[in-house]
Formats: structure tokens, sequence, C-alpha cells
């Protein structure tokens, strides 16, 4: 028995930060072992953007690994706590979203989690669900329970305090709101980014200010670093890859990161095990091209998104544009009416803009027919047919009607 829990903790530490309340996690771990009754882990994402990156599923695919080991995973949409934003790492008070930008956000988050975790085995939450019914007097009385010189103790509010950027009220309101999901949900554990430590700790507080009975622990994951090798994964620095990206992007862009953020993303990414990595590890030392090793990551997580063979399938194609100069399959199609080449990357949605189009035939990024342009000013003409092509990823076959 305790070495099938060590084995557990070991699956679990992988690549954690830190863990606060170990000891109680291998009781609940040895509990369900010896007994069959589940834990629960909560897990908080607000839908303040429409999809997910990788990045996110980072704290999926551990609570994928607790649900192995024994958790009921409470998958927690914070429809409520996204009207007001997080605070955490930000150096302004965000903008508050609207209830529906909220509902359709959180919408595409439930139907992207279930590629990842078991649905048979997650709860997904709403916090509007108890939050609302709090009212007035009760997130007065929630409000009592912390201080204003504790709260300024947080460094992200520390650091706007002494550089008199304003703080508004309702975001020393939010990590109380979270931490109380973890009174309503009477949590076990609750995991988040090393950035949501302050939030994470609120949780156990007040389950012993509101005497839930117990004291959450906390498992702590680093941020994923994105594309450029240097900052955490984010759609606002455009160094990430959404989970949603066709087969062909993920592959490519998996394969665009450095060999020492490869194993990074090996130890928080993928479902091979400490051992098989560390295997790999030793084949690229002996002389293996780690090329390779990145090509069978980029494989297992298009696979993940896109289903058993697509990662294959992106690899090939991958390999028909850089080794051997051909075009991808399944490239999108699209009937226009005769326009100028920059007019007509827009209208293929290669580019979200006319600006962005010069910009990139000026750099020399842009093909027609898989000759590289200079001109803006060429015109594509009545029913002819081209290739358009920007980089090594994105193409569009057009029609001209």
């Amino acid at each position: 028995m305790a070495n099938r829990v060590n084995e557990a903790m070991n699956e679990i530490k992988r690549g954690s930060v830190e863990l606060i309340g170990e000891e109680k996690i291998k009781e609940l771990i040895k509990k369900y072992l010896e007994t069959g009754e589940r834990f629960t882990i909560k897990a908080g994402f607000d839908p303040t953007a429409p999809d997910l990156h990788l990045g996110h599923t980072v704290l999926l695919q551990k609570l994928k690994t607790f649900q192995k080991h024994g958790a009921r995973v409470q998958f927690l949409i914070g429809d409520f706590t996204a009207q007001i934003g997080d605070p955490t790492g930000k150096n302004k008070t965000r903008k508050m979203l609207t209830p529906e930008e909220v509902a359709k956000n959180a919408e595409t988050y439930k139907e992207q989690v279930f590629k990842i975790l078991d649905p048979e085995l997650t709860d997904v939450v709403f916090n509007s669900e108890w939050l609302n019914k709090l009212g007035a007097a009760g997130i007065v009385e929630l409000a009592t329970t912390y201080t204003v010189a504790r709260m300024l103790e947080r460094d992200d509010f520390e650091k706007r305090y002494k550089s008199n950027t304003p703080i508004a009220i309702s975001e020393f309101i939010y990590p109380l709101l979270q931490g109380y999901d973890s009174v309503a949900l009477k949590s076990d554990i609750e995991i988040g980014g090393t950035d949501q430590k302050f939030n994470l700790l609120m949780g156990r507080h007040l389950q012993k200010v509101y005497n839930v009975g117990k004291e959450q622990s906390v498992i702590m994951m680093p941020l994923l670093v994105g594309l450029d090798g240097i900052n955490k994964m984010s759609k606002s620095l455009g160094n990430y890859i959404g989970i949603t990206e066709d087969p062909n992007t993920i592959f490519a862009k998996v394969l665009s990161i450095s060999d020492e953020l490869m194993w990074d993303w090996y130890e928080l990414l993928s479902d091979k095990s400490i051992k098989e990595i560390e295997k790999l590890k030793e084949e690229v030392k002996n002389g293996k091209n780690p090329k390779e090793v990145k090509e069978l990551l980029a494989i297992e997580i298009v696979d993940r998104f896109h289903g058993k063979g697509a990662g294959i399938k992106a690899k090939e194609n991958f390999d028909k544009i850089h080794k051997q100069n051909k075009l991808p399959d399944n490239i999108p199609e699209f009937d226009i009416e005769p326009m100028n080449i920059v007019d007509a990357l827009v209208k293929t949605n290669l580019v979200s803009s006319k600006s962005e189009g010069r910009r990139h035939i000026k750099g020399g990024a842009v093909r027609i027919n898989q000759e590289k342009i200079s001109n803006q000013d060429i015109n594509l003409e009545k029913e002819k047919e081209y290739i358009l092509q920007i980089g090594k990823r994105k193409f569009a076959k057009v029609k001209v009607i």
C-alpha cells in the first residue's frame, strides 16, 4: 500500500513548484485505495477569453493525474468572479466582462476541457450559484475576515499602492470570493499556478474561518513558458498555442520551441512517464537528433486535441512543406471577386488587416503559387486560380470568379 501511495505522490508532484498539506493528500489517496472513497480537487478558471491555450492545460494534465489516483475534479468556471476580473499580476484594474460574454466563453471552456479530463469524474460548477446567494450582507461578512494591511502584503497590490496606481475595492474582494468557493465546495485540494498562491491560501484561511472542518491542501504548478522561450504563454504576447488551432499549426508551433524548453514541456504536458522522458534525454545525449524527440511531443499534443492519427498526418504535411517543398493537404478554398493581393489576404483570413498584409509582403513572407512576391499592387485576375501562402504555415486556395 505504501508503495502505491508513494508512486501516486511521485506522479502528482511531477513538475510542481510547491505543495502545501502533502501528508493530507497522502491520507486521501490511501483512503481511496483502501475504501474506494473519492476526494475532491478544485481548479478555477475565469472565462475571460473564449478559448484555452496549452498554458491552461498544465493544470488540466495534473487534474487528470489526480483523477487517476482517486480525485473527483471540481472544474470551477468563475462566471461571477470573471465579471470582476482576477487582479493577479495586473498593474491596472481589469475591464469587467458582461454576463453575456462570460456565458459564451464558459460554454466553449466546457467543450474543450473534456479533451483531457474524464467527464465521469468531473463536476463542472459555476460560482454564481453560491455567490449570487451570498448577497450584500454575506459579502460584508466575508470582507471582515481579512484586513486591508494583509491584503496589501500581496506583491501586485503592494507595487500598485506604492506607485499610486488605483486599486478598486472589487479587486480586494476577488481573492475573498475565490477563497469562499472552497468553502462552498468543501474542497479537499486546490490547484493553481504559482501566481495564484495568495488566492489559493485564502481558501485554506476561509475554510478555517467558516468551520468547514478541513483546510484544503494546495498544489502550485509553474507557468508554462511560451513559444518565445522567455515569457509565460499568453494570447496577448502572441507566444501561445491554442488547443482549438488546426493540427498543422499546432505541430509546426511545437517544433519551433527550443531544445531546452522542450524538456520543460515534456514534464508539464506529456503523458509519458518520468522514466520514458529520462530515456529520451539519454538518447539525445548519445547523439539522437532533438528534432525527432520534439516531433514525438508535437504528435502527442496534436493527437490529444484532434484525435489519434492527426499528429502523424500533421507531420506528413509539415515534411511536405519543409522538406519536399510541396503543398499541404486540405488547404481552405475561397471563391472571390477580382481584387488586389492585400485585400485577398484579408478576405481569406490569412491576415487580420491590410496593414498586416502589406507588412508580410514587404518582409518577403507572401507567396503566390509558391513564388515569393514583393509587389503589393498585384491584382488577382478573373477566372484564374491561385495558391496564397504566408510563411510555411498559412495557405489559402482562391478561385477568382
